[in-house]
């Protein structure tokens, strides 16, 4: 399968936290999602790749950058500019620039061109963000944390419009997110992050086949089958949490074993310490 981007050995250091040393590859022609906890170095990473900061080690290859469009959860154009300064600076620099989808994106989404950057809501500029990365035509578009902000429905309709761009023929697309329901009928492939390492890279349909969501009575629970449970949470009679699926054969016939949903595989894979409830 060809790859639209391409990491190996890559580390960044931001302070005492450590983002790798990290071996991926991103499948081009597809829907890859970043999730993880708040922390985990989403954010670090995709600003890694496209060179927003410098990595301390290791080789990233990707296309050229007049080939990539680039959003992320704030704002990197001057504040005191309207939002029609913006397209215009943008379009000055890239030669496919499509002003009318840029208008017709804010439309859609109520956003003034005659809006000041620094007026705009969160929702609001992450949209602006993403609608200039989206006009200028890109053939790898890099999205973090895109529906941050905004309420289910505008969430719903930015989905779409990232679906629209998927049936380009050279279109592949990258988005961290916290939101994990945004990824379950989106994303083709996932990318799970956990204190700056990958746990799991790979097809979302196959997340399953890797983790497992575990429930069942404490009286279930043994020294031995406690430690193969990340985010253990007891109960006051029950308890649940992930496991992997080749440790299944250490819980008994009155554990229930199910397909995780990918909230699960994160929310559990972030619990450091067991949890009491």
């Amino acid at each position: 399968m060809d790859n639209v981007v391409e990491v190996s050995g890559l580390v960044k250091r931001r302070g005492s936290f450590v983002v790798g040393p990290l071996d991926l590859a991103v499948p081009r022609g597809f829907v890859t999602g970043v999730v993880g906890a708040n922390g985990a170095g989403k954010t670090t990473l995709l600003r890694t790749l496209v060179g927003l900061v410098h990595a301390d080690q290791g080789t990233i290859q990707l296309p050229s950058p007049d080939r990539v469009g680039v959003a992320f959860d704030q704002p990197f154009v001057l504040p005191d500019w309207r939002v029609r300064d913006a397209a215009a600076t943008y379009a000055q620099f890239r030669e496919g620039w499509d002003a009318s989808l840029f208008d017709r994106l804010c439309r859609r989404f109520g956003l003034s061109a005659d809006a000041k950057v620094k007026d705009l809501s969160r929702g609001q500029g992450s949209v602006m963000m993403t609608a200039l990365a989206l006009a200028e035509g890109p053939e790898l578009l890099i999205l973090d944390e895109p529906t941050s902000g905004l309420d289910p429905s505008a969430r719903a309709d930015l989905i779409d419009v990232l679906r629209d761009y998927m049936t380009g023929p050279e279109a592949s697309l990258v988005f961290s997110t916290h939101i994990t329901s945004d990824l379950e009928n989106f994303a083709d492939h996932l990318l799970f992050i956990d204190e700056g390492k990958v746990v799991y890279a790979g097809p979302t349909d196959e997340l399953t086949t890797e983790f497992a969501y575990v429930r069942g009575m404490l009286e279930d629970v043994t020294t031995e089958n406690a430690a193969l449970v990340r985010g253990l949470r007891r109960g006051r009679d029950t308890f649940d949490g992930i496991i992997r699926t080749t440790d299944t054969a250490a819980f008994g016939p009155s554990v229930q074993i199910e397909a995780p949903t990918i909230e699960q595989v994160v929310v559990h894979h972030q619990r450091q310490q067991p949890q009491e409830v």
